[in-house]
């Protein structure tokens, strides 16, 4: 690819000239910067739209690129976990992915921390693990699911950090947000609970019915009086 008249970019390399001035070198930088960064962003973004438009051939196109195919997907889960209006310019594709996993006012909360306080990624993932640790920050996690009125019903319950962190990656492995892959979990199971809850009720009230048929003895017609 040519970058322009002096510079060429291949694949394993970048040929520059031997008079290259001192400002154009780190305009260049900052180019290759800003491309570096933004395409875990384009990537994620491209894959979403091959989903949406190409469901049945999009995955053909992953082949095609040199990533592998979980990489990719993670790149779209995290795209799309973030609007483009709540994406930020200063803070790197990976900082919105340590944060993905959480609810959205949890993810702003975090993202305008590092910002303001300038955190590299890995401070990041350590001021959350920190306050995940923390007794009066125990990670309380909510799922919203439409209740049989139809309005939306909240479910709120504490769990430890070990605990959230391991539905957090499995969440993210099928990438969902971690309250859909909670509901999602539920919905698969709650069929089977309550067909055994009502086939145990059910058991329960013929063995009922059996037992004081036992103790009262068969009903019998009264003879007729003469």
């Amino acid at each position: 690819m040519q970058v322009n008249a002096s510079v060429v970019a291949r694949r394993t390399s970048l040929d520059l000239p031997a008079d290259l001035p001192l400002e154009r070198w780190r305009s260049l930088g900052e180019h290759i910067a800003v491309i570096a960064e933004s395409s875990s962003w384009w990537l994620g973004d491209w894959i979403v739209y091959g989903q949406s438009h190409y469901p049945d051939r999009y995955k053909i196109a992953l082949a095609d690129t040199s990533l592998s195919y979980q990489t990719l997907r993670n790149y779209a889960w995290v795209a799309g976990r973030f609007g483009v209006g709540r994406r930020r310019g200063r803070l790197s594709f990976q900082h919105h992915a340590e944060v993905a996993g959480l609810e959205e006012r949890a993810q702003d909360h975090w993202l305008e921390q590092a910002e303001r306080h300038g955190w590299s990624r890995n401070e990041l993932r350590r001021h959350v693990k920190n306050s995940l640790r923390a007794p009066e920050h125990r990670p309380v996690t909510e799922a919203a699911r439409p209740s049989s009125g139809g309005k939306p019903a909240a479910i709120r319950f504490k769990v430890t950090t070990e605990r959230h962190i391991r539905w957090q990656k499995a969440a993210a492995n099928q990438g969902q947000a971690l309250a859909e892959w909670i509901v999602a979990v539920l919905d698969r199971c709650a069929p089977a609970t309550v067909r055994t809850a009502a086939e145990n009720a059910a058991a329960t009230a013929l063995e009922k019915c059996g037992a004081a048929h036992a103790r009262c003895g068969p009903l019998e017609a009264s003879a007729p009086h003469h």
